[in-house]
């Protein structure tokens, strides 16, 4: 059965970062447990379902990571809906996890690290670009399929949807971080219909509650390492 005719249905998956996190000793966060969003990052959270109240939402999925679940809540409340849980959609694993990372302090100023930088194509630190493309579109189809004719939002981690966001509009997967269009709380809108992408959108219902130097495209603060910490981990 052809599920990509003009008479097709239209489904929509809001794929959005989670809020600001409490991370008051800078590290690079990861996949570790125990980082809760902070009570800014609550506040996004709640300012993004507000602006989804409207929206025929029937599924919502949250990557397993506390500050994802945090973020997926009051929107899966507004709506009356159980929060699912799919792995697919959690941070991109690095080698750097529990480190505070920067050039000239934190752990790239150990010799050691080093090697862990040979290619930033793959890239050599972490998860490979195209392993995190394949399960994040796994994740957004399965979600897809369980909205079919509705609205689904799937709450993920910056690089992640960046990385799926390039590998549907055909871009290269390998970027500068520092250009990601991928705010904190942000939604990035996958609009299908039947199984065929039809478009990708995006928004910032939250941004005047994103401090300047971490919104999409921002340069890294010159502050103290606690401060520019708050960006690590997405």
């Amino acid at each position: 059965m052809n599920n990509n005719g003009d008479d097709a249905e239209l489904t929509v998956v809001h794929v959005m970062r989670h809020g600001e996190v409490e991370n008051p000793d800078g590290v690079l966060y990861g996949r570790k447990p125990g980082y809760h969003l902070s009570a800014l990052g609550r506040e996004m959270a709640e300012r993004v379902a507000e602006h989804l109240a409207s929206r025929d939402i029937t599924y919502a999925v949250a990557s397993p990571l506390e500050r994802a679940q945090e973020t997926a809540t009051p929107l899966a409340k507004s709506h009356g809906l159980d929060l699912a849980t799919d792995r697919r959609l959690i941070e991109a694993a690095n080698i750097f996890e529990g480190k505070t990372f920067g050039v000239g302090d934190g752990a790239l100023k150990n010799p050691d690290n080093w090697k862990y930088l040979v290619n930033p194509f793959k890239p050599s630190w972490g998860e490979p670009y195209v392993d995190q493309a394949v399960r994040m579109v796994a994740a957004v189809e399965a979600a897809r399929d369980r909205a079919r004719g509705h609205e689904a939002v799937c709450v993920s981690h910056q690089l992640p949807i960046w990385t799926l966001r390039s590998y549907l509009e055909r871009r290269r997967l390998w970027h500068d971080p520092r250009k990601r269009q991928c705010t904190l709380a942000s939604l990035t809108t996958l609009t299908y219909r039947g199984d065929h992408l039809v478009s990708v959108g995006y928004s910032e219902p939250a941004l005047d509650l994103v401090p300047p130097h971490l919104r999409a495209g921002a340069r890294p603060a010159k502050t103290d390492g606690a401060q520019q910490g708050k960006a690590f981990g997405a």
